[in-house]
């Protein structure tokens, strides 16, 4: 039974989907949303029979960012006004950096506007699928805050390239869902309303997997993104593969490769 005001969480069949909940706020996410995001992020760390995490919003929206009628004075500490804001600023942000250290892999899955915030949380996630509907915008440049929020400077780049994240976060601009799929940022588009439907394809599909092996990729592909040169990422892909070779999925793996069917892994 769901127990969080901002969020809900649904599992079924080794897949969490997790929704922000506030579709009144276009699912814009405050302190509550925060903690309660952490706190489902810390069951799913030891939850081995969840698979894969689907991250969505209510209504017609996917996340409108921080909800700016939350300020300083919620911070229940007693500090000065620099310090309030720069704890309060890491704490927003801090939901980004949990969803990329769970061992799941997270796909967003985007319908409507995916604006500052909401953009860095798709950008955080490993995948993005949208809708037809969707449209992405770095919110923060339009009322006078740099470009670059929870993650967004450092994930855009990685998703678009250099040159059409600055694009996107020098002029606040909307970027629309096919213009999203032309650049990189997301992988699929589908009709209106499909958006989930989709995520669970994509989920499905990385089920079939050995369930150490996925969550051995995305700590790879985590490491990946801060290597400095591609012998410091080999050598990560190198302890990898030893690790994984060690698996009793790995010898079932190969045993069904070479039957002509379907794996068998038991959630480990």
């Amino acid at each position: 039974m769901n127990t969080f005001e901002h969020v809900t969480l649904d599992r079924r069949d080794g897949v969490a989907v997790l929704t922000l909940n506030r579709p009144d706020r276009r699912n814009a996410y405050s302190l509550k949303t925060v903690a309660e995001v952490h706190a489902i992020c810390d069951q799913l760390d030891g939850d081995l029979g969840t698979r894969v995490l689907i991250l969505t919003g209510a209504g017609p929206a996917f996340c409108a960012g921080i909800d700016l009628k939350e300020g300083v004075d919620t911070w229940p500490e007693k500090v000065g006004v620099v310090q309030a804001r720069y704890r309060l600023q890491q704490r927003l942000a801090s939901m980004v950096l949990r969803l990329r250290e769970i061992p799941q892999p997270v796909i967003a899955a985007v319908r409507g506007p995916a604006v500052g915030g909401g953009l860095a949380l798709a950008a955080a996630a490993d995948i993005r699928v949208a809708d037809v509907t969707a449209r992405f915008n770095a919110a923060f440049i339009r009322i006078g805050l740099s470009g670059g929020d929870d993650g967004a400077s450092w994930l855009l780049p990685r998703l678009v390239g250099p040159s059409a994240a600055a694009e996107i976060l020098y002029t606040g601009r909307f970027v629309d869902a096919t213009e999203a799929l032309r650049i990189g940022l997301v992988s699929r588009v589908v009709a209106e309303g499909e958006h989930v439907a989709a995520a669970e394809e994509l989920a499905a599909q990385i089920m079939q997997n050995s369930p150490f092996g996925v969550r051995m990729t995305k700590e790879l592909l985590n490491f990946s993104l801060d290597a400095p040169a591609l012998r410091q990422a080999m050598e990560l892909e190198n302890r990898t593969q030893v690790l994984c070779l060690l698996t009793d999925d790995f010898e079932e793996g190969t045993r069904a490769f070479a039957e002509r069917r379907r794996a068998d892994y038991a959630d480990r």
